[in-house]
């Protein structure tokens, strides 16, 4: 299997009790794995801001899908989960993001990967290094996270995840 990473961020309704749900459901799918969940985290908005705050979080993913089949998953599950894409960076349900695979780098109109800004998003980065293969120590962005920077992003922990789902 090839390790995978995903954000997930939610800011509509029960923020937690969907990105619970998204765990969930690719866990339940067959060839992911879902391996290491990390807390959550609530954060403001960033680009559009008046919205409520989002709640955020990162999961590390085993799988034999391909990149594109993964994101295809994802993007299935947020439909399923009734995301709506009105507004760019707006309100929603339920997002997923497949940011890293396996050392992958691909730019294609449908993927991009390293997914193009998670360096420049604290609210991506503090739940990826919770869950990073290597150690929080060894998170090769660990230099973007300055205090002032998580500072200015407002992140605060919400909750501990709690484990992965069992059931399949």
């Amino acid at each position: 299997m090839f390790e995978a990473y995903a954000a997930l961020g939610a800011n509509l309704g029960d923020r937690e009790r969907s990105l619970r749900e998204a765990v969930r459901r690719l866990a339940a799918t067959e060839g992911i794995e879902v391996r290491r969940c990390s807390a959550l985290y609530e954060t403001d908005p960033v680009g559009y801001t008046e919205q409520p705050a989002f709640l955020n979080m990162a999961a590390a993913l085993g799988t034999n899908l391909c990149p594109l089949e993964l994101l295809r998953v994802m993007l299935g599950i947020e439909r399923e989960m009734g995301r709506v894409r009105d507004i760019r960076f707006g309100p929603r349900t339920i997002d997923l993001d497949l940011l890293l695979y396996e050392g992958i780098e691909l730019d294609t109109e449908e993927l991009a990967l390293p997914h193009p800004r998670m360096g420049e998003r604290a609210f991506v980065l503090v739940p990826l290094r919770d869950v990073w293969a290597d150690g929080p120590e060894a998170f090769p962005w660990n230099g973007l996270l300055t205090e002032p920077v998580l500072k200015e992003a407002g992140i605060k922990i919400w909750a501990p995840w709690g484990g992965v789902p069992k059931e399949r």
